[in-house]
This record gives C-alpha cells, sequence and structure tokens, in this order.
C-alpha cells in the first residue's frame, strides 16, 4: 500500500511518521489485517533513513496498533485499543451553498434492507431480471476486444446501442428515430438535465404537472428557470392552463405520473397545437408505457408531432434495473448537435461496456422476452392491488383509473376526516412503506390519496402489506 506522509517543515520526523500512521489507523484509512509497507520501502518514499520508520513502527507495535510477524511483515492489528474517529473534509463554515440548494429536501440516505412490505414508486423487482444472461453479454464485451479502451467514445453513446433503441422505440412505441436521433444518458433525470442546459435561459419558464414528478420540478428550478404547475384532469394535462410565456412543458401522456392516467388523443393533439403556437418545446417522459395491462396503446406525442417540437425521453431503469443508470432521449434534428455538445462537457460518455451489452440484450430478442415475461407478473400485481384496494379501502379511498406501469393511486374519497400522513406513519411502523398523493405536490392544496407501488413487492406478499396498511387507518 502506497501511504501518504507529509513531512514538510522541520522537527521531528520520527514523531510526524508515528502520529500519521496512528491517525490513518484511527480515523480508517487502514484498516484492521492490512499490510504496511517494509521500513525499507517506506523510508525510500519518504527520503528519510530506515531507522527512521522503523522505530516509529516499533512504537506503534508496542502500543499494540500494529503486529510484527518475522518473515511476514507488519500487519495493522484485528484489534485497536482506543476510540476510532471518522475523518472528515474542513467544515468550511464561510463557504455556502445558492440559497436555492438549501430550499431542495436533501436526498435520504441509502440504507442496507428494505422496508417488509414496500409499495414504493418506480422500483421493479430485481428478482426478475435475467442476471445469468447479462452478465454472459458484458462479459462477453470485455472479452472480445472491440471496444477501443484507450480512447473516449462518442458523446453520443454506443453506435450499436443507439441503432438499436431506434428499432426498439420505432417497433414497439410507432416513435420516429434514427440512431443519429438518439442521445444515450445516464437514466431519464440526466437526459432532463441535458434538455434544460441546451434550450433554457436564465429565467424561462417551464410547465410541469401537478400531481407530477418532483424530480423534473426541481431540476428545472436549480437551472434557474421559472416552473409553473398546470392542473391534470381526467384527460391529462389541461393545455388551456399553461403559461402563454412557457418556453417548455414536461408532461407524462402515456401514464400521467402519479395518477396512473393516460392523455386522451384530443388532449394531445391540442398540446401539440399549443407548442406549435407558442414556439414551445415538449419534453414526452415515457417513463413505464412498456407495460400495458389493458385497452389501446395510444400514440406518443412524438409520432404525432410534424414540427419537431417533442423531445422524447425513455429510461431503461424500470424495464430492467435502476442501478444500469441508462436512459436516452430523441432529439429533433434543429437540437441534436447542441445535445451532443452538451452531454461531451456533462461526462462525455456513460460506460461503454455495459451499453454495448445493452446493444445486443436488445437486437438478440432478449429485451422483449424479458418485457412480455415481467408484464405478466406486474398485471398479476395491478389486478390484485386494485381489487383489494376496491374491496377493502372503499370507505376511505376511490382506485384511480390505469391499466399501464408499475403504480396505481387512490384518491381520498370525499369528505374523508383521517390524517393520510398519519396513516402512513402508522403503517411505516407496521413494516409498510407507501406515499401520499401530497408528496408529488408542492402546492398549498395537494391532492389527497395514497400511490400504491407493485415493482418492488412480490405477489404473494401484497395482500399482508395491505392488511397491515388497513390496519394503521384505524385508531385502534
Amino acid at each position: 500500500m502506497d501511504i501518504h506522509v507529509a513531512l514538510k517543515g522541520r522537527g521531528n520526523l520520527t514523531g510526524r511518521i508515528y502520529r500519521q500512521l496512528l491517525d490513518a489507523v484511527l480515523d480508517g484509512r487502514l484498516r484492521p489485517g492490512e499490510r504496511l509497507p517494509a521500513t525499507r520501502e517506506l523510508a525510500r518514499r519518504l527520503d528519510v533513513s530506515r531507522n527512521m520508520v522503523s522505530v516509529a513502527y516499533e512504537r506503534l507495535v508496542a502500543e499494540g496498533v500494529f503486529s510484527s510477524r518475522v518473515g511476514a511483515g507488519t500487519f495493522v492489528c484485528s484489534e485497536i485499543v482506543g476510540q476510532s474517529r471518522a475523518r472528515r473534509a474542513p467544515e468550511g463554515r464561510r463557504v455556502w451553498l445558492r440559497p436555492l440548494w438549501k430550499a431542495i429536501p436533501e436526498p435520504p440516505l441509502v440504507r442496507a434492507g428494505a422496508p417488509v412490505y414496500d409499495f414504493s414508486v418506480g422500483s421493479p423487482d430485481a428478482a426478475l431480471f435475467p442476471f445469468t444472461i447479462w452478465r454472459r453479454l458484458v462479459a462477453r464485451e470485455l472479452r472480445s476486444g472491440t471496444l477501443d479502451w484507450g480512447r473516449y467514445g462518442d458523446p453520443s453513446g454506443h453506435e450499436g446501442l443507439r441503432a438499436a433503441i431506434a428499432r426498439h422505440i420505432g417497433i414497439s412505441r410507432s416513435v420516429r428515430a434514427s440512431a443519429d436521433d438518439v442521445i444515450v444518458t445516464q437514466g431519464a433525470q440526466q437526459a432532463l438535465d441535458l434538455i434544460g442546459r441546451v434550450v433554457l435561459d436564465q429565467g424561462d419558464t417551464v410547465a410541469v404537472e401537478e400531481p407530477g414528478y418532483p424530480p423534473a420540478r426541481l431540476l428545472f428550478q436549480t437551472l434557474d428557470a421559472r416552473v409553473v404547475s398546470v392542473p391534470v384532469d381526467d384527460e391529462g394535462l389541461v393545455v388551456s392552463a399553461i403559461p402563454k410565456a412557457a418556453r417548455l412543458v414536461y408532461v407524462t401522456p402515456s401514464h400521467q405520473f402519479p395518477l396512473g392516467t393516460p392523455m386522451s388523443l384530443s388532449r394531445r393533439a391540442a398540446l401539440l397545437a399549443w407548442a406549435e403556437e407558442r414556439n414551445a418545446l415538449l419534453i414526452e417522459d415515457d417513463y413505464d408505457s412498456e407495460f400495458r395491462f389493458e385497452g389501446r396503446p395510444l400514440d406518443p406525442l412524438q409520432s404525432l408531432d410534424s414540427s419537431g417540437r417533442v423531445i422524447y425521453v425513455g429510461s431503461f431503469s424500470k424495464i430492467m434495473l435502476p442501478a444500469l443508470r441508462i436512459g436516452f432521449l430523441v432529439a429533433p434534428g434543429s437540437l441534436r448537435v447542441g445535445f451532443r455538445t452538451a452531454k461531451q462537457l456533462m461526462d462525455w460518455h456513460g460506460e461503454l461496456a455495459t451499453q454495448a451489452a445493452l446493444a445486443r440484450f436488445i437486437d438478440e430478442g432478449l429485451l422483449s422476452r424479458h418485457i412480455r415475461k415481467v408484464a405478466r407478473e406486474y398485471a398479476t400485481r395491478h389486478a390484485t392491488i386494485s381489487a383489494a384496494i376496491g374491496r377493502n379501502f372503499s370507505e376511505w379511498l376511490q382506485l384511480v383509473p390505469s391499466g399501464a406501469g408499475l403504480h396505481v393511486a387512490a384518491r381520498s374519497v370525499p369528505g374523508l376526516s383521517i390524517d393520510l400522513n398519519q396513516v402512513v406513519r402508522r403503517a411505516e411502523g407496521r413494516g409498510v412503506l407507501v406515499r401520499t398523493l401530497s408528496n408529488f405536490s408542492p402546492g398549498s392544496v395537494a391532492p389527497d390519496g395514497l400511490v400504491f407501488g407493485y415493482g418492488a413487492l412480490a405477489t404473494g406478499r401484497i395482500e399482508e402489506g395491505l392488511k397491515r396498511l388497513r390496519r394503521s387507518f384505524r385508531l385502534r
């Protein structure tokens, strides 16, 4: 191990070596059982006499911090006497954030383990993913030598993946795109960031759905845009309520987030006409439309767009795994160069071996097979939850009709006097994680209800989770 020891200035060098090695053990940089460099090697690196390093080592051995074995070397002891301490960066009391960042909620810490009954929104079931096939595809790319590891790749992403995505969404969603129109991103959220950076000026107005997807709203705010909420009704975004000054409109027309209702065809036509009249752009976030259980799929906005107003955004986080961090956008021709340039400046490109493996996964028909398999399972879960809400929660909740996706929403019955935030807290104490509709709306008059995700919860556990949730509606 290459250990950094600072010896600038004058004074007792042996003491400084001792103190810095001890600090490295106490703050966790040197872990129990780790082997130290030989005294001769460390003395050479520090340009000091070997005796100075030997004395420091001997002192730490005597104090029980290091152990030394003839012929084996010097090691950090498994049990350190004394209190360990965390090593932290300087506090920086006179360094501060922009006020905007203080107002945005801090992301929750990611902890090991999961709730016993997890109805969180947007999480697929990792147990359904074909890991054996995926490992084979990734290993094949690592062995094949087709990737030039010594060079940066195309900012737009792996060429084979872009072509595969264009074919996939062309067949499954009737999206009009070639490989040149596709920009591969680190998930849909980076696609939104890329769009905002390229098309928005400071103070531009962005319209978003309410209730809607909070990370999109917050992201546009960080780009110094003026974000305005637009209500949603049974047909989707209310076009007449969009501010005339809006430069960009963010919508989820195939499966409105979080209510789940699709935007009607007439409303889609009205939205496209509005964008043309106002010289505005539309972001179509098609985040989980692959999972459709009933009804005829409606054409995406992008396939109805004749003037290049729609930027289509997709992701593999729901149909595969969030940890892969692969999403994409389909750019109108006039914006393609700007997106490609911004992507290079942002992070150049994603991890190419994973992208190449995903291209094979799509081209060999494995993605389509996977979607068909998991869609059957999710359809069962969707039906189970929908039936249970209608049967066991009718005095509190009314199901919002939805025939697609990985979640369903239920509005509170009119006149309900129960505090749903209290219900959620009681449910959490029973091992049940569920979210209120108010979590997806920043308005002072937020919609009342609950949102049930079923991607992360096995079918056999849904009934018990809902039983526990039902008990949480009762005060006793």
